[in-house]
């Protein structure tokens, strides 16, 4: 089954992938209210304009042969399959581990945050008027509330669920 990939973007900005299994299924889960941006939750999600990517097979045109010169440093890259896979493999690897890591610190700075629930915009703004002792606080705000506190002047980072410390597996 051939999927279609499509770059898409939340009206904040965030930019993510979303597969399909067609245009119409993409059309569909969006009229259904099914896109929403992993990053801040939005439902306003829209396509990003994306190159079209033919796929042309191999070409029929022989290449003419290369130089003597340039025959010897094509045949240093690797040709067969299996060293072409071990030379990719520890790049690949190395990208997990990073990946891994940074997966591992995001959860050590949410795990030493307080939840404060719903009243995160509350105090939020309480620390950014002196009111309360500065600390690292995560909770939930509308985006009536994001708003408001972006108009004062708090910055705030929406933390999509799935790194939430309270709903880790």
């Amino acid at each position: 089954m051939a999927l279609k990939v499509f770059d898409l973007q939340c009206e904040l900005g965030h930019v993510f992938e979303g597969w399909f299994g067609s245009d119409d299924n993409y059309e569909s889960q969006l009229a259904r209210g099914l896109l929403t941006c992993p990053v801040c939750n939005s439902k306003q999600v829209a396509k990003k304009l994306t190159a079209s990517r033919i796929n042309r097979g191999r070409s029929r045109v022989q290449a003419p042969n290369p130089p003597a010169e340039a025959s010897t440093a094509a045949s240093v890259a690797p040709s067969h399959p299996a060293r072409s896979a071990e030379l990719a493999a520890p790049a690949m690897s190395q990208l997990a581990a990073l990946q891994a890591e940074v997966m591992h610190k995001v959860r050590d700075i949410i795990r030493n945050t307080e939840n404060v629930g719903p009243r995160f915009a509350e105090e939020a703004l309480r620390m950014h008027h002196g009111e309360v002792e500065e600390r690292a606080i995560r909770g939930t705000a509308t985006p009536e509330e994001r708003e408001a506190l972006a108009e004062e002047g708090v910055t705030v980072l929406p933390v999509p669920d799935y790194l939430d410390d309270d709903r880790m597996q």
